[in-house]
């Protein structure tokens, strides 16, 4: 985590923890760690009761439309007193969004999420999952990309085809926080259930690497073979450093271009090497993800208090994660792995009873609390949105662009299966509409400011703007709807 200079060793920018600060200021900083965590759970805690004793949304939902009620009225407040949304804006811009999320939080909620997914289940719908995960994400990017850059051309705007390219793969994967959070109230069918949540958990990989290489098509940082990337470097740039920094996550976006790169042209991109990093990442994070989850799986056997046995899980995902990341794995699967290790059979041959107990209640807290702080952070990142006639038009065309790709993307793969595999009825639309976006493209789409938000900063807040817009449609209209969905096609036990 990166708090104050005074918290730090004198010459280091950054801190560890669960949420990533950015250096303070010229003129120093406005709240420290401390305060930064104080606020975010504060205004948490009390719209987490808002809700629960007013709207009585589903808890994400409801914690993300507050956050947005929140920020829209600092905006309005602005109007009438300046300087108010300014000095939110400079509050939240010193907590690292993206950094935050793949750095710190991911890893956890990915693991406790896994926990409770069927591994039996999951192996059962391997096939539609794998393709899911893969051929749906990039047929998804190409598609969003061409409808994309059509758009803008309808609005008299020029769009280069290679940022299109760059929205299409950070909006195309579904987020396995959102899909898990929403599907824990839904009681779809089972074998449905897991095809959703076994694509959101596994497909992020690929939507990273994708986003990787085409940020190498656009001059922003290719993978050099000589640079040996690790898994992810997220910008971090200090006004009072002379040197770059980079935090390291769940894949690479370099901080800045060494030269001015035409975004009408390729540059740094090798299709070889974007194969080797894709093995590296997905299948070396797999592997990591295994054998650590061995490992320990191990150690809670051999022993029966579940203290210890707790500590041994919170130790496995924090290690795990940053260990993978320094080695330039995919984090987020090798979580995902040891999730279903331990919470299949780990669960069934590990742990007694009262392990098994206190766990599950300590990861669902550690889920719940993460999942009500990143919501929330959500909602507050509208602050940082330019709002014009061309952005919101982009934003609310986007949505309908998004859902026709995802519907072809889905819709391929399963026709494909449809002599191997039986579906549940009216599978497509149920896969469709609930491919959820969330926290991880937000994330990336931020992670792009100070790359392309400084060699086209109107593309960037226009691609920043369609992923919002895309993000808060599909967790408000399309989570709070899901439930209708089932029940009206009949696929709804509740």
């Amino acid at each position: 985590m990166r708090g104050s200079v005074a918290e730090c060793e004198p010459l280091a920018v950054h801190c560890e923890g669960p949420f990533v600060l950015k250096p303070p200021p010229l003129k120093g900083q406005l709240l420290g760690l401390f305060q930064i965590i104080a606020v975010l759970l504060t205004l948490t805690a009390l719209m987490a009761y808002l809700n629960h004793k007013f709207l009585r949304l589903p808890q994400t939902i409801g914690l993300m439309v507050l956050a947005l009620v929140f920020s829209l009225g600092l905006i309005g407040l602005g109007m009438v007193v300046p300087g108010v949304a300014d000095r939110a804006r400079q509050v939240l811009d010193q907590i690292d969004f993206d950094a935050t999320l793949l750095n710190s939080m991911l890893g956890f909620m990915l693991f406790a999420g896994a926990l409770h997914v069927d591994m039996r289940r999951l192996w059962s719908q391997k096939w539609p999952v794998a393709l899911l995960a893969t051929m749906g994400v990039v047929t998804s990017t190409a598609l969003v990309a061409l409808m994309t850059w059509c758009l803008f051309h309808l609005l008299g705007e020029d769009m280069p085809i290679i940022y299109c390219l760059l929205f299409g793969a950070l909006i195309s994967p579904t987020d396995p926080i959102a899909v898990l959070a929403i599907l824990k109230t839904l009681g779809a069918p089972k074998n449905l259930e897991t095809k959703i949540a076994g694509e959101s958990l596994f497909n992020d990989g690929v939507g990273v690497v994708v986003f990787l290489a085409l940020m190498g098509v656009a001059g922003f940082g290719g993978h050099a073979p000589e640079q040996k990337p690790t898994a992810m470097e997220i910008p971090v740039h200090s006004e009072t450093a002379a040197a770059e920094h980079t935090v390291h996550a769940d894949t690479q976006i370099h901080s800045e271009s060494e030269s001015a790169a035409d975004p009408h042209h390729a540059s740094g991109f090798d299709p070889a090497e974007v194969a080797v990093l894709f093995g590296k990442e997905t299948l070396g994070g797999a592997l990591f993800g295994l054998v650590i989850g061995v490992l320990a799986f191990m150690m809670l056997r051999s022993v029966d208090n579940y203290q210890v046995e707790v500590l041994i899980s919170l130790a496995l995902v924090a290690g795990g994660y940053a260990l993978a990341a320094a080695w330039g794995l995919s984090g987020p699967i090798a979580m995902v792995v040891c999730g279903l290790l331990i919470g299949n059979h780990g669960r069934a041959y590990a742990m007694s009873d009262t392990t098994r107990q206190n766990l599950d209640t300590f990861w669902e807290l550690i889920d719940e609390v993460l999942n009500a702080v990143l919501f929330v952070l959500i909602g507050l990142e509208v602050l940082v949105l330019t709002f014009d006639q061309v952005n919101l038009e982009a934003g609310l065309l986007a949505i309908p662009v998004v859902l026709l790709a995802r519907l072809i993307a889905v819709s391929l793969p399963m026709s494909m299966l449809k002599r191997f595999h039986e579906f549940t009825p009216h599978a497509v639309k149920v896969l469709t509409w609930g491919g959820l976006r969330g926290g991880i493209s937000v994330a990336l789409a931020l992670s792009l400011k100070e790359s392309l938000g400084r060699e086209a900063p109107e593309s960037y807040q226009a691609i920043l703007f369609m992923t919002y817009s895309v993000v808060v449609f599909s967790i408000v209209i399309q989570g709070l709807t899901m439930p209708r969905l089932l029940r009206r096609l009949k696929l709804s036990s509740n």
